[in-house]
């Protein structure tokens, strides 16, 4: 790699990682303000643990041998590494792998707010990085799904729709909020919630332009695409909130920012045009649809990981069989039905996602199951109604909190 691609992908992995602290403010500004502290603890601890399984045996199983389901333990605990014959680009692969790998449990954290207990997340995260993560990333980049020929340039099948069927598996062993939906739980913080939409906004072009893995043309592009997608999705949520309900709300504009993020993901490297335009707004009316038939669904998902990473996730990665370029980007990849490709690859990218779907939601309701029956994984209803931040972490959020805390035994120290 040139002193130029090494800096390019250096830059986009601190980039990647200023996306689950930017994440953690966004769920924690639409959480409860009892509940804050508890959403950060949840992303941060995604931050601490999962780097450390990523080099220690995770980037190995998900990247080594020649595997269909799973790799081997030849590059555990970094064997093989260095800066020596590749100049580093081992290990810079590594690192920049290894920030897709810590937020892609945070993702999850978002659907079981409020009501999960902190130790069970701990025990979950790690479970559902090795067992659900580690294989469908492998997958997708170097197994059965990408001997298909389906294409996921920066994680909609890999990242987003796992982690939204997982969300959706959680959310349905856990159980609904007390007193949702009857009870409107509103965000208690707007300009949290911005603000993280806004980090994570600008942490994906690092996620996207990234995963070009050098500074060339197709890093440009995926970069523009990811600029115009999100800012088209948020701009047809917008609309659409505003002919359902009269209002243009900062939290339909933030939830369509993120859709469209979302759903160009998988496609950033691969279309070009007016194509992540349209895919913006495909996945504003689909994840704006998908998110307000939620109560009807019945399953409560507190901030919409399902709607949005999932639903968006996957109108994105089925967009690829659509509008993927290869004559654009000198690819050798197989073209979208509208580019003159026929169905083949559309095929490849539905049945890709099918087997992700079907792994991982299975898979997730085993692991939670199992913990609930072993350690337990849902709060006290007390605990549930007074607030995640005290009865589980031992330390209020906000100052106008710690009187309440203190009628619930923390000291004023």
């Amino acid at each position: 790699m040139s002193a130029g691609d090494i800096a390019w992908v250096l830059a986009s992995a601190a980039l990647v990682l200023f996306m689950t602290p930017g994440l953690a403010l966004f769920y924690g500004g639409m959480d409860r303000s009892r509940n804050v502290g508890n959403m950060l603890a949840m992303n941060f601890w995604c931050l601490l643990a999962i780097p450390v399984l990523w080099v220690a045996f995770g980037y190995s199983l998900a990247q080594a041998g020649d595997g269909a389901l799973i790799g081997n333990l030849d590059a555990a605990w970094l064997r093989g590494f260095g800066t020596g014959e590749d100049g580093g680009a081992g290990l810079l692969t590594v690192a920049f792998l290894g920030m897709f790998a810590v937020i892609t449990p945070a993702l999850i954290s978002g659907a079981v707010a409020g009501r999960m207990r902190f130790g069970a997340w701990m025990a979950f995260s790690v479970a559902w990085f090795v067992l659900v993560f580690v294989p469908v990333f492998k997958w997708v980049y170097g197994g059965w799904i990408s001997d298909l020929g389906a294409l996921d340039f920066a994680g909609g099948t890999a990242i987003h729709v796992n982690a939204g069927v997982a969300a959706l598996a959680a959310v349905l062993v856990l159980g609904r909020r007390r007193g949702w939906p009857e009870q409107a739980s509103p965000p208690h913080s707007m300009p949290l919630v911005m603000l993280g939409a806004g980090i994570l906004w600008f942490g994906w072009f690092g996620f996207n332009a990234g995963s070009a893995l050098a500074a060339n043309g197709q890093a440009i592009q995926a970069f523009l695409n990811t600029f115009v997608a999100a800012a088209a999705a948020g701009l047809v949520w917008g609309l659409v909130e505003k002919a359902r309900t009269g209002h243009v709300t900062n939290l339909g504009v933030a939830s369509g920012i993120v859709a469209g993020l979302v759903a160009i993901t998988p496609a950033a490297g691969f279309v070009a045009g007016m194509a992540p335009v349209v895919i913006g707004a495909l996945a504003a009316v689909a994840c704006s649809y998908a998110v307000s038939i939620k109560p009807e669904l019945g399953y409560d998902d507190a901030m919409d990981v399902v709607g949005i990473h999932f639903v968006g996730g996957l109108v994105g990665s089925l967009s690829v069989g659509l509008f993927a370029d290869p004559v654009f980007f000198g690819g050798d990849f197989l073209a979208g039905l509208f580019l003159g490709g026929g169905t083949e690859l559309l095929v490849a990218q539905l049945l890709g996602n099918l087997g992700t779907i079907a792994y991982c939601f299975v898979v997730t309701v085993v692991i939670v199951k199992v913990l609930d029956t072993t350690i337990g994984v849902r709060v006290s209803g007390e605990e549930e109604t007074s607030g995640l931040d005290v009865a589980q972490h031992g330390e209020p959020a906000y100052a106008g909190d710690v009187e309440e805390s203190l009628g619930a035994g923390v000291s004023a120290a």
